[in-house]
């Protein structure tokens, strides 16, 4: 029953949680922890668990968290692992717990809402409510294997929020379990309700650290037109990000995604789509107006690429041939990562800062030797430089981990952020008070001391 050696005292507390939970809801089998003391991010100094539950309903993280509160052990919450900042690393001693079988929905076209459970993957999410003809925007690149759940954490956001906003843009109310087992209620199926602090705000993006997350209600809109799609090749990464400031200062496309001559040839390699090899830049865009507005933003994306100089433009109001060009973007990370493991990086400046980071990037990975492919939401400034490395070189992997930290200092230099969309957790958490601040940063622990005084909520994550 014992996940490893374990003293007789400790096996005795994981029985008592084990007797008040159902069946199966904990796990101790060691194969098991294995598998859940990273998500995505591989931190090397994860830890083992004692055990990973995986609870179904409210009552039950209740039950999870009166016990740890009790116990003084740590609970590092878990969506469907694939976090990118280390923030559902394992802790030695400590509980993993899962919301993988939290899966209810239920989808009310009326009030144009949804009440899901957080193990849902987003991808789910979207097909439950699309059969009432209706959408639920936030659309990660890792749309299909991510949780609703661990998008909340972070605040993910995707290719459509330069015109659609991020997840918190749709959270209008939530069910939270605080570290006592308290289970709140904030917010609901309202568009508009101020009464009170803000506090379904505070818990999207905090990644685990205030409370965990059981229910959501999420604000939904018509299903999305398809629209027109306009794809632009360039021969100098500046031109394309001068082209994103001027379309972004007229009109609101859908999508303005942006993909380096790594990203292009690593996505070419695999799809063999006829990407044009020899460019510096590739631009995705598309606008989804209905009528006559929506090929007159595609003509204006079009005319201002070919103005600042593109090589080639493409333009098509053809869902498939549009969505293909979509999918070789979403693409792009795991064919980067077909040539090593990566790092990722999600910094974020002022659009007028596009060009000089991304050409910063390029001469950070000259001076440390590395391959470094930047993606971008060029349309909203962040982008997702990817530090490829073989982590069984010593010197490489300490190379990639010191660009890992200068990009966070180019983009702060720059006016920028060290996240966006994929959290602190515990691989940025080192530059989290430089970016802050002193005030700040101290606001932001006397918050989490409030909510979580004897800091069992994913400690070491975030904040």
């Amino acid at each position: 029953m014992t996940p490893r050696s374990i003293d007789g005292v400790v096996a005795n507390v994981l029985a008592e949680l084990i007797a008040e939970l159902p069946d199966g809801t904990v796990v101790v089998d060691p194969d098991i922890l294995e598998s859940y003391r990273w998500d995505r991010a591989a931190d090397p100094d994860a830890g083992t668990p004692l055990a990973v539950v995986r609870p179904q309903r409210t009552e039950e993280v209740q039950t999870v968290m009166r016990w740890a509160t009790a116990h003084h052990v740590a609970v590092v919450p878990r969506g469907a692992g694939t976090g990118l900042s280390g923030g559902a690393t394992a802790l030695d001693g400590g509980i993993v717990l899962s919301t993988e079988r939290m899966r209810d929905i239920t989808v009310d076209p009326v009030t144009r809402t949804a009440v899901t459970q957080p193990g849902l993957f987003n991808a789910e999410v979207k097909k439950a409510v699309a059969e009432h003809g209706l959408w639920y925007p936030p659309d990660p690149s890792s749309f299909e294997i991510c949780s609703i759940g661990g998008n909340i954490a972070t605040n993910a956001g995707g290719l459509c929020c330069v015109k659609y906003g991020v997840t918190t843009d749709y959270v209008l109310g939530m069910q939270v379990v605080l570290a006592d087992g308290t289970a709140v209620r904030l917010g609901g199926p309202r568009l508009k309700d101020v009464a009170g602090l803000s506090l379904t705000k505070l818990f999207v993006g905090s990644e685990g650290t205030l409370g965990i997350v059981t229910e959501v209600t999420l604000k939904l809109l018509p299903a999305q037109h398809r629209g027109c799609t306009v794809v632009a090749s360039f021969a100098d990464v500046a031109a394309a990000a001068d082209a994103v400031v001027e379309i972004t200062g007229k009109i609101r496309p859908s999508m303005l995604e942006f993909m380096d001559a790594t990203a292009i040839n690593a996505v070419e390699d695999k799809l063999k789509m006829g990407l044009d090899r020899n460019a510096a830049a590739m631009m995705v865009a598309a606008s989804d107006d209905r009528g006559p507005a929506g090929a007159q933003d595609a003509e204006f994306m079009a005319r201002v690429f070919t103005e600042h100089g593109a090589t080639e433009v493409f333009s098509t109001d053809d869902p498939e041939e549009g969505e293909a060009f979509v999918a070789a973007r979403r693409f792009a990370i795991p064919a980067v990562e077909a040539k090593g493991s990566l790092l990722l990086e999600d910094v974020g400046v002022p659009l007028p800062a596009l060009a000089d980071l991304v050409s910063g990037v390029e001469k950070l990975a000259a001076q440390h030797g590395l391959l470094i492919s930047v993606i971008a939401h060029a349309g909203d400034g962040n982008t997702h430089p990817l530090i490829v490395f073989d982590p069984t070189n010593a010197d490489e992997t300490a190379r990639a981990h010191t660009a890992f930290g200068e990009i966070m200092d180019l983009a702060v230099g720059l006016g920028g952020t060290i996240t966006g969309e994929h959290g602190v957790g515990r691989l940025k958490r080192p530059w989290l008070a430089g970016y802050l601040g002193p005030e700040a940063m101290e606001l932001n622990r006397r918050i989490k001391t409030a909510l979580d005084p004897d800091n069992i909520l994913n400690p070491g994550a975030a904040i």
